[in-house]
């Protein structure tokens, strides 16, 4: 007697289902902004391990004792710093207007927000860029290369981590001449920025199967956004044969902690406390 209560081609359809989409799964289109996947993809683990083992542990514990007031000054005086590089490729970039402003906040916030400890310039007006060299070139034409995940700072363009050097001799705290002084600034900055995205992770892991292929294209897509200030040119690949235009993207900043590194140092600690609310 049969005791399985469907019927015999409703079970085999339903294994044959289930193979599809297991197949489906382990089958990997090739990106062809990631001509190096397979290398990235290992460094990608380094970096996540490190993570986990060294950053995350001191983030979460500066997270749990360092009060609002202080986390928001800490990055009022990074953003600061930052400000100086921002101005320069601004005015690298022709945007001169933007370049002044920047040197503008710098001036302001180093003596009336007593060495950028309050952000004073943003209440004249004078609203804060995000620049480096890598979108200076990528303004003049530039091509950003290949996806490339580089050691400890995370997700780069080969255009951007072929100039990394250069954005860290333009960066005031990797600049400091005093060893100790600079490996101090260079540490708080690394956990204070990593502190203020403690809240998506557990969104990030849970809501993708492939955080890789996650961080990937939404750090590309986010760079571009950035180099284009905020009107890239969009492209989709049509399958019948045609190309077309597709909407900008939204910057959401707080997914940036997927791109793990440098990115998020500096996009977190330029911008006081801004974790998002769900913990």
């Amino acid at each position: 007697m049969n005791n399985n209560p469907f019927p015999r081609h409703t079970t085999l359809a339903a294994i044959a289902l289930c193979l599809t989409l297991a197949a489906g799964c382990t089958t990997r289109v090739a990106n062809p902004d990631d001509p190096l996947e397979r290398y990235n993809r290992a460094m990608f683990g380094f970096n996540e391990t490190v993570d986990r083992a060294a950053i995350r542990p001191v983030a979460e514990a500066y997270d749990a004792t360092m009060p609002t007031p202080v986390r928001t000054g800490v990055g009022n005086f990074f953003g600061n710093v930052g400000d100086v590089w921002n101005g320069v490729n601004n005015l690298l970039q022709g945007k001169f207007r933007e370049g002044l402003s920047d040197g503008a906040r710098f001036g302001l916030n180093s003596t009336l927000g007593i060495l950028g400890v309050f952000d004073v310039a943003s209440a004249f007006g004078l609203s804060k860029s995000d620049e480096d060299f890598g979108q200076t070139l990528g303004r003049w034409g530039v091509g950003e290369g290949a996806y490339f995940v580089v050691p400890f700072f995370g997700p780069r363009t080969v255009r951007d981590a072929v100039v990394l050097p250069i954005d860290l001799y333009g960066d005031n705290v990797w600049g400091v001449s005093d060893v100790a002084a600079r490996n101090s600034l260079t540490a708080l900055r690394l956990v204070h920025g990593r502190a203020n995205l403690l809240g998506i992770d557990k969104t990030l892991e849970e809501g993708t199967l492939d955080k890789y292929s996650y961080a990937r294209d939404f750090y590309l897509q986010q760079r571009r956004y950035r180099v284009h200030d905020g009107s890239p040119p969009q492209e989709y690949e049509d399958f019948n044969g045609g190309d077309g235009a597709a909407s900008p993207p939204q910057p959401a900043r707080g997914a940036a902690a997927a791109t793990d590194g440098d990115e998020f140092q500096q996009e977190s600690a330029g911008s006081g406390d801004d974790r998002p609310a769900t913990r």
